[in-house]
């Protein structure tokens, strides 16, 4: 949920405005209101952000950029002389002094290479072959379309060697001091970006204020949480200024902030992936978790697979296992295994085998799987029943948005702005209600008739008469019927895609099965120790690699069924911004 926020406005002397902000620093709760045009325009701020992006790159680096400049000269310079080196071995070991020696008596040798099949005898003397060419040495002029000149580097390869362990021992030494120079300035660096932040947040809040009576008075708007607020005014009302505090107003640019029980706020991070809710927005977080567990949960499907996300989520979250990009994220990692364990047993799926169809499987332990149930075991009306589930949710999820979006919006801009929002509600709401009391004969074909009538005709005044109090009936009209399209191949297409719910776990257990099935066929019907190994290799890389590829598509897919089909059908915007309090 979203806490209420309350708006304080705050009129200064200009004399004691410094001291107040100090103190008001020093509250920690109030996020001022800022204004971006003022802070583009500063040059002094503008200066510190620079010096703050020079501060976090040496901090990225490690180093000055001509320490940096260093190591990495030495490094390009050792790569090209181990390259220089690798070429020359297959000339051997020579001296310039030698060459120059036999060139005086008379002797000049030219140095070649040319396919080793190519090769002739008559040519030269043949060194040696690397790569399947033949690298050869002659004392005439060799003219053939096959063979390539050489040239030779002045050090043979021994000698190009030891110039790279000079240089090794160059790099070793520039990264040492790299290394040093990170000692020596690392906690600098970090106490000097923590300053300039401060420096930061109090040039925004000065940029943010305004000035009036001649420049003798300041006036600074901001908001607190409600629960905070009591305190605030207790502290203000010992210091010299005057202040106001009142509910913001719709046109206010009022931060969030969220308040959740444990198990949702895991789930906040995936909100702050779209966006932040507006002040006067419905917070998301509530809703998104549970559906989003269930979904991801509905993908995997493998009770197997969940355990093994509870153990690495309890792993994440002590420490003991360290995965930069899980950092943080143990708890919410555990709590989607405890909903994979639980659904994936209903599904009947543990580490690729079919509990449903085990003989050994208890029967009272397949008694509440989903397979059980149905018309015809496993079947509603001839379809899958794990399918029909992934249309179902879909259909309560699709009208879970709607309702929000009803009941958001008319608390926001009023219920005149939404009757046409109502109306769709009550047709799809009422429809639905009145297919399950009729499928089930809670009524009679008299009673349903007239409650579609009821529904049908209060639905349609609303969204083609009444849609917009005050416009031409013609032009509701005409609106309701584009609507209507839109509305009747959105929601089709909405409710569809939550197949792939569906889909995905029975694409997981189906590949699950597989590797299986591909272990016991190379364990055969005589295993031995080698069979056994080779059994365990197959159906671990197999299930490690199904479960990495399951639980990408499931994040993936259900937040895709987040953010457009619910998002869309709620009217979420998610374009807020968080409360970031004024405090050192």
């Amino acid at each position: 949920m979203i806490e209420t926020m309350k708006k304080y406005t705050f009129v200064v002397l200009a004399s004691g405005y410094d001291a107040f902000l100090t103190q008001l620093r020093e509250a920690g709760v109030v996020h001022i209101t800022e204004r971006g045009e003022a802070m583009a325009d500063n040059a002094e701020l503008q200066s510190i952000l620079e010096r703050v992006n020079e501060v976090e790159r040496l901090m990225k680096q490690g180093a000055p950029d001509q320490l940096i400049r260093e190591c990495n000269d030495i490094e390009q310079r050792m790569e090209a002389t181990q390259r220089e080196q690798s070429r020359m071995e297959v000339w051997g070991s020579f001296s310039q002094e030698q060459l120059a020696a036999l060139r005086g008596a008379g002797y000049e040798l030219h140095f070649y290479s040319c396919p080793v099949a190519k090769f002739q005898q008559e040519w030269g003397i043949a060194l040696a072959q690397a790569k399947g060419r033949q690298y050869f040495v002659s004392l005439a002029v060799v003219e053939n379309a096959e063979v390539v000149a050489e040239t030779l580097n002045d050090k043979c390869s021994e000698e190009l060697a030891k110039d790279v362990e000079a240089l090794r021992a160059l790099r070793v030494a520039a990264q040492t001091r790299i290394d040093a120079w990170w000692v020596a300035n690392e906690r600098k660096l970090q106490e000097e970006l923590k300053e300039l932040h401060r420096q930061i947040d109090w040039k925004r809040v000065s940029l943010s204020t305004d000035s009036v009576a001649e420049g003798t008075l300041r006036v600074l708007e901001g908001f607190c949480p409600q629960d905070q607020s009591q305190a605030l005014n207790a502290k203000l009302d010992t210091l010299s200024c005057y202040y106001e505090v009142e509910k913001p107003r719709p046109e206010d640019d009022t931060p969030i902030k969220l308040k959740n029980n444990k198990f949702t706020s895991l789930f906040e991070c995936l909100t702050g992936m779209y966006g932040w809710p507006n002040y006067g927005e419905f917070d998301p977080t509530p809703i998104l978790g549970p559906f989003f567990l269930l979904f991801f949960s509905l993908c995997i499907g493998d009770a197997g697979y969940g355990l093994l996300l509870i153990i690495v989520g309890l792993l994440i979250a002590k420490g003991k296992l360290k995965i930069e990009m899980f950092d943080g994220m143990g708890p919410i990692i555990a709590a989607l295994g405890v909903g994979s364990t639980i659904v994936g047993y209903l599904m009947g799926g543990f580490f690729g085998i079919d509990l449903f169809a085990a003989e050994w499987f208890p029967e009272w332990g397949k008694a509440i799987m989903f397979k059980s149930m149905g018309d015809v075991e496993g079947k509603i009306a001839g379809y899958d029943v794990m399918m029909v589930l992934a249309l179902a949710i879909g259909v309560v999820h699709i009208c879970l948005a709607m309702t929000i979006k009803c009941i958001t919006y008319t608390r926001r801009f009023g219920w005149k702005e939404n009757i046409s929002a109502w109306g769709w509600l009550i047709l799809i709401l009422g429809g639905l209600l009145t297919a399950v009391l009729a499928m089930t004969g809670c009524v009679g074909p008299m009673a349903t008739n007239i409650m579609l009538i009821v529904i049908g005709g209060i639905s349609a005044l609303a969204i083609f008469i009444f849609r917009q109090l005050g416009r031409n009936p013609l032009i509701n009209i005409g609106a309701g019927l584009w609507d209507t399209y839109g509305m009747a191949t959105g929601i089709l297409g909405d409710v569809l895609s939550y197949i792939r719910l569906y889909a995905l776990g029975l694409a997981g257990g189906m590949l699950g099965m597989a590797f299986n099935q591909l272990g016991g066929m190379v364990l055969g019907e005589t295993p031995n120790v080698g069979t056994w190994v080779a059994f365990i290799v197959i159906v671990t890389f197999g299930h490690v690699l199904n479960l990495l590829m399951a639980c990408l598509g499931a994040f993936v897919h259900p937040l895709r069924l987040t953010f457009v089909e619910y998002f869309k059908n709620s009217g979420y915007q998610g374009n807020g911004k968080l409360y970031k309090p004024f405090k050192k």
